[in-house]
């Protein structure tokens, strides 16, 4: 059967099917229609034979699609995740296996200082050493007008989306050496900010001038840095979001008319690890469905 490779009909559009996970972080398996991974899709070359790989929010979504991609690439891959997720994790793990690649779960709150430095410190115990790091991890919710919003519920997103990848990498930098990669999962949000992810929007554009500093800083390390902005994207984020008709209609503004997979963005993170980006730092890889930077 030929594939269908139109990129407006290949997977599922708005309107999507009305549906609400009471917290975050959201599940895989209630989702409806479930997202593609890559899990019968994805197939691998080589590209990462003999790396190590750390991706944290590596249970579903967009990590899950990254560490299904790195593994069939031949890389062994550490995810990080919440220990509300150890159900994904542990199909994301079966996944890593069957690639006959070493897989390592590492639950943890990465809100929390000493959970980023143990992260880091099992990964390269367990893996050997590491070579990609992937930052990739984040919350969101969706936020009132006039910015009423708790301070609490403000340092939450702050510490999990932007103290967390500074601590990782401060951990992880002595472990790097010449040819490592570090890969920031920016957002679109960072260029069109949605006023009701007001906290969530300003981390990815922090986290974007994270980017390009330190590809600024880790050049001269021989240590490449670049970020990847996904668009909207089908994840067990969305439904946990808070959104009502927005989230029914989600993705319907892009040029291609429909929300992205998680498995439409593994093949910039594998790029932007393998050895054909080694002239490639401090780059944002859009991957929005036509939406610009």
């Amino acid at each position: 059967m030929t594939p269908n490779l139109d990129p407006r009909t290949k997977y599922p559009k708005a309107p999507l099917p009305q549906q609400e996970q009471p917290s975050q972080p959201g599940l895989t398996q209630p989702m409806r229609p479930q997202p593609d991974h890559g899990e019968d899709t994805y197939r691998g070359s080589g590209r990462l034979a003999g790396y190590r790989a750390l991706i944290t929010g590596g249970d579903s979504g967009i990590g899950r699609a990254v560490a299904i991609a790195y593994a069939r690439e031949g890389a062994d891959v550490a995810i990080a995740y919440l220990p509300e997720e150890q159900e994904d994790a542990e199909q994301t793990l079966a996944q890593i296996e069957q690639a006959d690649r070493k897989g390592v779960l590492l639950p943890g709150d990465l809100s929390r200082e000493s959970d980023c430095i143990q992260t880091v410190e099992r990964a390269v115990q367990e893996l050997g050493g590491l070579d990609i790091l992937v930052l990739n991890a984040a919350t969101q919710r969706e936020r009132e007008d006039n910015a009423a919003i708790t301070r609490d519920a403000v340092e939450q997103v702050f510490a999990t989306n932007l103290v967390a990848p500074i601590l990782l990498f401060r951990e992880a930098a002595p472990h790097l050496q010449p040819g490592a990669s570090v890969i920031v999962s920016a957002s679109v949000q960072a260029y069109q900010p949605s006023p009701d992810l007001l906290d969530y929007a300003m981390t990815k554009a922090a986290l974007v001038a994270f980017t390009h500093a330190l590809a600024e800083q880790q050049g001269e390390r021989g240590v490449r840095v670049n970020a990847v902005a996904p668009g909207p994207i089908w994840t067990p984020l969305i439904p946990a979001t808070g959104w009502d008709q927005k989230q029914v209609h989600f993705g319907e503004d892009t040029p291609l008319g429909r929300p992205g997979q998680p498995a439409e963005l593994a093949g910039a993170y594998v790029y932007l690890a393998s050895e054909e980006a080694s002239y490639v730092s401090g780059a944002v890889v859009p991957v929005t469905g036509g939406k610009y930077l």
